[in-house]
């Protein structure tokens, strides 16, 4: 469009009298006949914005507002990590919340596939509250059905393009799809609310949401990464949901949520804390805030894109659980002789949620207990270690199993065995068999349900 530039100087012309379409600039007739004195001044209404219109509409762009003059986001000087304990004054504008934890969410569509075969599609960015919950839909006012135009006007076409192709409906419609993760996460997140920018145009914040979005997809290459772990789609091959987790983890640093449909992996969530706003703060990797993975135990199908077959039952051997606890693993739980569930990050025990990842650190030999001494001899000395999770150290407090940043001193377990020991015994107890999203507190002294707890290195 090299008549686009003149553009500028039509508009100071109309504005102070002076302008008439005498110039040799190569405008649409279409576009030279509205801007005739006389259609002017017959429409009080005609302005900037009209005339941007009429331009850019045969390149089917809209422009609703300069964006490239956008306003700055709020000065974080010393921000705080989300889902921690709050300041004592919050500025919500530099901390995250109540939607704390920060959730980029991926998709692998099959049928019918979406985006290239060999790379996972974005699905959103959502704010969690710290236990799982959230909120959504927070501000209809600002529920945008122009999101492609609003990206646009904001000279960000690279961003819509990527979207075009790495942030896909399976049922073809990306625009709503784009709108519906807006208007549903995008306006929970406290950190983009208008107040937040000095100098605010309006809708900047939308193309905040998108470009951050983007940004933390392209650093969690989730093909990639279980790829390398020899996880590739299969119609004849099927994995663990431990195989899976831990191939990530061991990149991620942390725990994410697997989810399955009818059996078939089909959806990732990566889970963060943020240091400052979403804007320019900083993504702390971290582990589930509660949600659950929804996916089998064994096996889980990996399938290609395009791909409607079942997978086989022949299940990818998984990593054998180990008795030795050090490094990071899981602590699992064994009721009935049976594995049911972990132990999460609180120290709670879910039989339907993500595993947390622990941290055994040793301390040295710790003396037994009076049941282990024979004549005044030592029978059974004991390698001590501590345990912590992301929620911080884990204690046995009156009574219960806690990890928590307020336990200031952690307690020095041992095993015996593959199991996990307190006080030279491995038997701890509960009150019943938690099912769904219920939490049962662990105990160190008798209750209804006795559990062993095992580790598994990752």
């Amino acid at each position: 469009m090299p008549w686009a530039a003149d553009v500028l100087s039509v508009n100071d012309g109309i504005q102070n009298g002076t302008w008439s379409p005498s110039f040799n600039a190569d405008f649409p007739s279409y576009f030279l006949e509205s801007l005739q004195p006389s259609n002017i001044m017959s429409s009080l209404s005609f302005s900037m914005r009209t005339i941007y219109k009429v331009i850019l509409g045969t390149a089917q762009i809209v422009l609703h507002t300069n964006i490239a003059a956008a306003g700055t986001p709020a000065s974080c000087p010393n921000p705080g990590l989300s889902c921690s304990t709050a300041p004592a004054s919050v500025d919500t504008c530099c901390f995250n919340t109540p939607g704390g934890q920060l959730l980029q969410t991926q998709f692998w569509d099959t049928n019918p596939p979406t985006g290239p075969s060999n790379s996972w599609t974005v699905h959103g960015l959502w704010p969690d509250h710290c236990d799982g919950t959230y909120d959504a839909n927070c501000d209809p006012a600002r529920a945008y059905t122009n999101i492609s135009e609003i990206i646009q006007a904001a000279g960000q076409q690279s961003l819509l393009d990527y979207m075009n192709t790495y942030w896909k409906d399976y049922q073809g419609n990306d625009e709503s799809f784009w709108e519906h993760e807006w208007a549903k996460h995008g306006t929970c997140v406290s950190t983009l609310e208008p107040n937040c920018y000095t100098n605010y145009v309006p809708q900047q914040e939308v193309v905040d949401y998108f470009q951050k979005t983007v940004d933390l997809f392209q650093g969690l290459d989730t093909y990639s990464i279980l790829a390398a772990a020899g996880i590739t789609p299969s119609t004849s091959r099927t994995y663990t949901s431990a195989q899976i987790e831990s191939a990530i983890s061991s990149v991620q640093g942390h725990q994410v949520t697997i989810g399955c449909s009818s059996g078939a992996l089909n959806e990732i969530w990566y889970h963060f804390n943020v240091r400052g706003s979403v804007q320019t703060g900083t993504f702390v990797a971290t582990d589930p805030d509660g949600t659950k993975s929804t996916c089998p135990a064994t096996g889980v199908k990996y399938l290609p894109k395009g791909s409607t077959s079942p997978a086989s039952t022949t299940t990818a051997a998984g990593p054998a659980p180990t008795g030795s606890f050090s490094g990071k693993g899981y602590l699992n739980v064994v009721s009935g002789g049976a594995t049911k569930g972990c132990i999460i990050s609180g120290g709670t025990w879910y039989t339907s949620g993500t595993c947390a990842t622990f941290t055994a650190t040793a301390t040295g030999t710790v003396l037994p207990s009076s049941s282990d001494m024979t004549g005044g001899k030592l029978m059974n000395p004991a390698s001590g270690f501590t345990l912590t999770s992301s929620k911080g150290k884990c204690a046995i407090s009156n009574g219960a199993l806690t990890c928590a940043s307020t336990v200031t001193t952690a307690t020095v377990f041992t095993s015996a065995g593959a199991n996990l020991a307190y006080n030279g015994a491995t038997n701890f107890y509960a009150d019943s068999v938690p099912s769904g999203s219920t939490q049962a507190t662990i105990y160190s002294t008798s209750h209804a349900t006795a559990v062993t707890i095992t580790w598994q290195s990752v």
